[in-house]
């Protein structure tokens, strides 16, 4: 269950993820890799090979890793769901804002902040914990910065 995790921001101060679908030829990894399954490799005794699916389901948690300490969250995929029947995938995927900087904030408020203080409070700390304050030059030399808080909460938390 932990792999479904991120099913509690839709009940959250994040705002809603909308739901994507794809229907189509497979298209959509699973993380990395189009569905597969592992098979026993005949040519190698031991070992085993990847092969297409050809039916089943995939289920994708969000992807994310530490850097440098337990509070450095790095985005790396969101989390689908995938069904595959011979030659044809249908993919439900979370469309979020700012992907990167949605689920990094998400990781902090769910992860590092207590489940047992206010709304409020666990943003704030979660704020300090985590800025999420990008700077970035434009191409006239002048600089602009983003808090991706403001751009990932619903309004009635900024």
């Amino acid at each position: 269950m932990r792999n479904f995790n991120y099913i509690k921001v839709f009940n959250s101060p994040f705002k809603r993820p909308k739901l994507k679908w794809y229907f189509g030829k497979i298209a959509i990894g699973t993380p990395y890799f189009f569905p597969r399954r592992w098979v026993d490799n005949t040519d190698k005794p031991g070992y085993q090979k990847p092969v297409p699916k050809k039916i089943g389901f995939d289920f994708v948690g969000l992807g994310y890793k530490t850097k440098w300490d337990d509070h450095d969250y790095r985005f790396e995929w969101g989390p689908l769901i995938s069904f595959v029947f011979f030659k044809w995938q249908i993919a439900v995927m979370l469309k979020v804002p700012h992907p990167e900087h949605y689920w990094v904030c998400w990781l902090t408020y769910e992860n590092d902040t207590d489940k047992d203080l206010s709304t409020e409070v666990r943003i704030k700390l979660a704020k300090e914990i985590n800025p999420e304050v990008w700077t970035s030059s434009k191409g006239d030399g002048k600089k602009e910065t983003i808090c991706y808080w403001d751009k990932v909460l619903k309004d009635k938390w900024l």
